[in-house]
C-alpha cells in the first residue's frame, strides 16, 4: 500500500490494536509519539510497565512480520529511549517492545516482547 490508502489503512490498524489493548487493561499512553529518532506508533502502560507497539498491517500475519527489520528495531529502541526520559523512573522503568500484526480481515496477532526473538 502506498499514499494516502496506506496511510489510512494504518490509522484504522492502529485503531484496532489500541482497542485490544484497551480490552486486555493497557491503558493507551500515546499515538504516533515522535522523538527525534523516529516514531512509535502506540505506547501503552500496564502497571508499572510502558509497551512499545510497533503495529503492521498486511494481507497476513506472516508478510506482516517480515515487515520488522533490524534498523526499524533500532529507530524504535533510541525513540523509546527518549520517552523514557520523561518518565519518574527513567531508563530504569519496566518496558515491553511488541509487534502487533492485522491481517486483511482486521485479525490481529500480536508478539509480545516480539524485540527479544530478532
Amino acid at each position: 500500500m502506498t499514499g494516502s490508502v496506506g496511510y489510512h489503512a494504518g490509522r484504522v490498524a492502529e485503531d484496532i490494536v489500541a482497542l485490544d489493548y484497551t480490552r486486555r487493561n493497557h491503558g493507551i499512553a500515546a499515538r504516533r509519539w515522535r522523538g527525534k529518532s523516529g516514531e512509535i506508533d502506540l505506547i501503552a502502560r500496564v502497571g508499572d510497565t510502558v509497551v512499545f507497539i510497533e503495529v503492521k498491517k498486511s494481507r497476513n500475519f506472516a508478510t506482516a512480520a517480515t515487515r520488522l527489520g533490524r534498523r526499524q528495531m533500532d529507530r524504535i529502541c533510541a525513540s523509546a529511549g527518549e520517552f523514557l526520559a520523561g518518565e519518574p523512573k527513567g531508563q530504569l522503568t519496566d518496558v515491553r517492545f511488541d509487534l502487533a500484526m492485522v491481517d486483511a480481515t482486521g485479525a490481529i496477532q500480536v508478539i509480545e516482547n516480539a524485540f527479544m526473538e530478532a
